[in-house]
Parts: C-alpha cells; structure tokens; sequence
C-alpha cells in the first residue's frame, strides 16, 4: 500500500463555512495556487460535486486529471484518481473537527500521490507535503479572510 502524507490546521470558523469553500471547486483557481482550472463534471443528488476535472501545476507535478469525489456526512470529503496524463494515483481527504463548540475547526488533510514516471518516495513525500502545506494554508486565507485576503495570498506566493 502507497504510503500517505497527512498535516492539519485549525481555521477560525465553523465547519460548515470551512466545508463550503471546500466545496466550491470553481474558485479553487482563485485561492489553492496549484490549480490553474477547475470544471465540475458531475454532481450528486444533493448538488455536491461528483467528479472534477482539475489542471494542476504543483511544480514537479504538472497535470490535467479528473477526480472522483465522496462526501460522508458534512465533515468530510475524499478523492480517488479517475484518470490522468502523469498520475497513478491521487487519493485524498479532508475531514473536518468542530473544536471550542463549533466556533473553530480542525482541518486534517491526507494525501497518497504516485507519479507514472520514476520517482523517489522521498521526492514524492515532499511533493505532497508541499501541495498539502500550500492547501492548508491557502484554504485558512480564504475561510478566515475571504477574497481579498486569499487573492492577497496568492499575488505574495507568486512572489516567492
């Protein structure tokens, strides 16, 4: 079994705010920094999106895939790759955690990565530490700050 990277923050907001700006794939362009497009191709019956197509440009990891999404409850959301141009794998989740009665949350993302070209581990564990390091901190800016703040965020990491 493929080995998996896993960090978590925690966002000064309910779960439910944290949640909906998971969701809202249209404007990951605007706040995650490795993902140039986002295009909803399926939903379910509750609207939640089912499958995405993402372009991603994560440095090392440069690709166009689609995912396959599954939502458990209002606290949680995981992935599995569909298909893909330079991945074989790209499984993940986040799983939220009410903390102080619901006023802040824990955010815990895990993420398995595995290219289609050679690759070492220790090379790919960096490349997803980074993805999730950038995602979390990406995803606090947007919930705590809004827009502007994760617009801010992004022109500051286009800097370094």
């Amino acid at each position: 079994m493929a080995e998996h990277t896993s960090s978590n923050i925690t966002i000064e907001a309910a779960p439910a705010e944290v949640m909906a700006v998971i969701a809202d794939f249209a404007r990951y362009p605007e706040w995650t920094g490795e993902v140039k497009e986002a295009e909803i191709l399926a939903t379910d019956d509750q609207g939640r999106a089912e499958k995405v197509r993402l372009v991603l440009d994560a440095g090392a990891i440069k690709d166009d895939h689609t995912l396959a999404y599954t939502w458990a409850g209002g606290n949680e959301v995981s992935w599995s790759l569909v298909k893909s141009q330079m991945l074989r794998v790209l499984d993940g989740s986040y799983r939220l955690a009410a903390l102080d009665g619901g006023t802040r949350t824990e955010v815990t993302y895990q993420l398995t990565v595995d290219v289609k070209i050679p690759m070492l581990g220790m090379i790919k564990r960096k490349a997803e530490k980074v993805i999730i390091d950038r995602a979390l901190a990406g995803l606090k800016k947007r919930v705590e700050g809004g827009p502007a703040a994760a617009s801010a965020s992004a022109d500051e990491a286009e800097k370094h």
